[in-house]
């Protein structure tokens, strides 16, 4: 990043920007590979047949060696999270989710596929998603 020398000048500096959004969205946690009993015991109250909702906090976090356009990271996220999954049915409406089980960590695991394909290469850095005040996920492409 410019403008410090306290550093030597051959060694690059990276600095992280994020960027929060929020979305709202139901789901079933439910397996097309176990039984309807088998995702009652493994799933619980989460595999009610008629869903349920979270308001998601999703925390983008991109490397950088200089400050990106937020308006260019908040026209990504529009595209990748907003669009495709804000007031939607995370079960009927993303074709993604029609065959892998609709948990916040596959959640991550989606928005860090398609952010990587909106973004430059090498600069995303982490996708937090807060399902709830006490349930975190956070996922790095590994």
């Amino acid at each position: 990043m410019a403008g410090s020398s306290a550093q030597s000048s051959t060694a690059e500096r990276i600095g992280y920007i994020s960027r929060i959004e929020s979305f709202s969205a139901c789901h079933r946690l439910h397996s097309i590979h176990l039984s309807d009993e088998e995702n009652k015991e493994v799933y619980g109250k989460c595999n009610n047949p008629n869903g349920h909702g979270h308001n998601y906090k999703v925390e983008i976090d991109a490397k950088t060696g200089m400050v990106m356009n937020l308006t260019d990271l908040k026209k990504c996220i529009e595209e990748v999270i907003m669009i495709p999954l804000d007031h939607k049915n995370l079960d009927k409406d993303v074709p993604y989710f029609t065959t892998v089980v609709s948990t916040t960590e596959n959640v991550a695991v989606y928005i860090w596929d398609n952010m990587v394909k909106v973004l430059p290469p090498g600069l995303l850095y982490e996708i937090k998603i807060h399902e709830t005040d006490k349930n975190v996920v956070v996922y790095r492409g590994e």
